[in-house]
């Protein structure tokens, strides 16, 4: 039986390890890749000094671990990534970075930097909640630092809301576009053409330079103080055989815990002996990390078998437990955030599972729902309680992710003795935000520009 424990910790994941991200740029060798006015510009990785007006910025970047309880003789662990009310995700962290990064290349330069992001949703909704924070901190200026975010249409009633939307000034700045020209991953592909043939233009015309910041190095870097967290408040040197687990679509959450420990590990704060393994929690519109981590492919003709259940409805397999055994639809969309197909990210992925243990398993809605009940009482008395109706959530990262481990446990996929440890990545419902109109529907390169450069 699961129980809800009070809090154990909470810290400041960015302001109290702020030494350990150049050491992580360090380990990763993350250097900036192109110059001003050149589609690979990026800033570089120095970060401002701590002042109140910066630690002002870094407020809402709050970490909490909790004991959730034990669950069939394995204990269950919380990192709550959630905290911050403008994104309730865990993309709050490396926003703030990727902003702090801006922040610190505008004060040294004076040139001004646009932030553009191709996202499903999370990440371009952490990024201007950062941007916007930058500016009531009075770390940089409306016309020196924006964001414009590209997102599909699948994920409209995600966005929220916010500073830049809510000013008739900022909100031309920093548009919210709408991808209208096909499959949502497309914003990838047109993010980056629109930078590639305008960052000279943006830069020569209006002294702006564009960044294309969907780099995994701009991500790790933050997500690897997940790690000194991890040892500060519950060292894996003092607990049983550890499991990660994390609702992914690239897994980039993982990816920096673990450059987090290697940086621990070279210093001596850890040990490679006790790293954890990992647990990859997928849906079955996207389970392509766990079917690459299963068969070494990506291809769909490796999901099991599904037959039509004509007396309890919906489609059922018991051929192979790391996929549901019952869904409403075989192709499910549970969640539109994970959207992505043939992560770049899965033979690092895999390599670490083989190298320290774990697993994949996919979920559905129906099986969600199963045990959503129990994840109810679970959270009740917690600083965010689930809603009552499962159809609220607009966000199912932490369900997905405990529906997951549960299920694991259940077949036999989690050893014996082992603990969970879960990446509490993001939960919110309908009630948590004010939907957001996008400011223009683009699928092509001139719109965006036009939505983009039009106005400055």
């Amino acid at each position: 039986m699961l129980s809800t424990p009070p809090v154990v910790m909470s810290r400041n994941l960015i302001t109290d390890y702020y030494d350990l991200i150049p050491a992580a740029v360090a380990k990763c060798g993350a250097t900036p890749t192109g110059p001003a006015g050149s589609p690979g510009f990026a800033p570089g990785f120095d970060l401002p000094a701590l002042t109140d007006e910066t630690r002002e910025f870094f407020g809402a970047a709050t970490v909490t671990w909790r004991s959730l309880g034990e669950y069939r003789g394995h204990p269950v662990q919380m990192i709550d990534l959630t905290g911050n009310p403008g994104t309730h995700t865990t993309k709050t962290f490396p926003s703030m970075v990727i902003v702090a990064r801006a922040v610190e290349h505008i004060r040294r330069t004076g040139e001004a930097i646009c932030i553009f992001t191709p996202t499903s949703a999370n990440k371009g909704i952490a990024l201007r909640d950062a941007v916007g924070r930058a500016l009531a901190a009075g770390l940089v200026t409306p016309d020196q630092l924006s964001v414009v975010v590209l997102a599909p249409e699948s994920t409209r009633h995600k966005f929220r809301v916010d500073r830049l939307a809510d000013d008739p000034a900022l909100r031309p700045l920093n548009p919210l576009l709408r991808f209208t020209g096909g499959a949502p991953e497309g914003v990838k592909a047109l993010a980056r053409a629109f930078v590639d043939a305008y960052a000279a233009e943006a830069y020569d015309k209006h002294g702006l330079n564009l960044w294309y910041s969907l780099d995994l190095r701009n991500y790790l870097v933050a997500d690897a103080a997940r790690a000194a967290f991890e040892a500060d408040v519950s060292p894996t040197s003092a607990a049983p055989p550890r499991w990660h687990a994390h609702s992914v679509s690239s897994a980039y959450g993982l990816l920096g815990y673990n450059l987090g420990r290697d940086v621990l590990e070279a210093t001596g704060r850890a040990e490679p002996a006790d790293r954890p393994g990992f647990l990859l929690v997928q849906h079955l519109g996207t389970p392509d990390m766990v079917l690459n981590l299963r068969h070494g492919s990506f291809s769909r003709a490796h999901l099991p078998r599904y037959v039509r259940d004509e007396a309890g409805g919906g489609w059922t397999q018991r051929d192979d437990p790391h996929f549901p055994e019952v869904t409403d639809d075989p192709d499910e969309v549970l969640d539109p955030t994970f959207y992505t197909h043939e992560p770049v990210t899965s033979p690092a992925m895999n390599d670490l599972i083989r190298r320290f243990g774990g697993d994949g398993i996919v979920v559905s809605r129906r099986e969600c729902e199963r045990r959503y009940p129990l994840l109810r009482d679970w959270f009740a008395d917690g600083r965010r309680p689930l809603p009552a109706d499962p159809a609220q959530l607009r966000e199912w990262s932490i369900v997905m992710a405990l529906t997951g481990v549960l299920n694991a446990v259940d077949r036999g996929l989690v050893p014996a003795g082992h603990e969970i440890v879960l990446h509490g990545s993001g939960c919110y419902t309908g009630d948590d935000y004010a939907a957001a109109e996008p400011y223009a529907e683009v699928s092509t390169v001139d719109e965006v520009a036009a939505a983009v450069l039009g106005g400055r």
